[in-house]
């Protein structure tokens, strides 16, 4: 099925990164990403803390996977834009910008060790973690 995905029913081979892999380019991935991906990817995008992530049909794949890391720049790109329908991964078209999936992509290419940056609060239960700051005015 990868071998499929890979070469048949994911489009977006031919696209090209217009970011560079700098460090701004890396941390305003993971900002983007901390918005949209972390409630079935976690933090780090290896699945920490995601209590259904191994229940889901199919599973989430950690993206630090070679099942994820083998597709193409724009292959990533296409998923997080079109989603994979029936696997529960959702399609961000209209929703997150040209600059935000292509940050995200860069991200992806340098996730952190997995566990590294905690739970998801959402998960976690704790507001105050380090995993998830105090939103500006908010008492820590």
């Amino acid at each position: 099925m990868t071998k499929v995905e890979h070469s048949i029913t994911i489009r977006g081979k031919e696209l090209h990164n217009p970011l560079a892999d700098t460090p701004a380019n890396i941390e305003s991935g993971k900002e983007a990403f901390s918005h949209y991906c972390v409630a079935c990817h976690g933090l780090d995008g290896q699945n920490t803390g995601v209590p259904f992530a191994d229940q889901m049909s199919p599973p989430v794949p950690p993206l630090s996977s070679p099942q994820v890391q083998t597709y193409a720049d724009g292959q990533l790109y296409w998923v997080l834009e079109n989603g994979i329908y029936p696997s529960g991964m959702p399609a961000s078209k209209g929703i997150l910008s040209d600059q935000e999936l292509w940050s995200i992509v860069v991200y992806i290419r340098h996730l952190p060790p997995a566990g590294s940056l905690g739970e998801p609060a959402m998960y976690s239960g704790d507001n105050n973690s380090a995993a998830c700051p105090p939103s500006a005015g908010q008492a820590p």
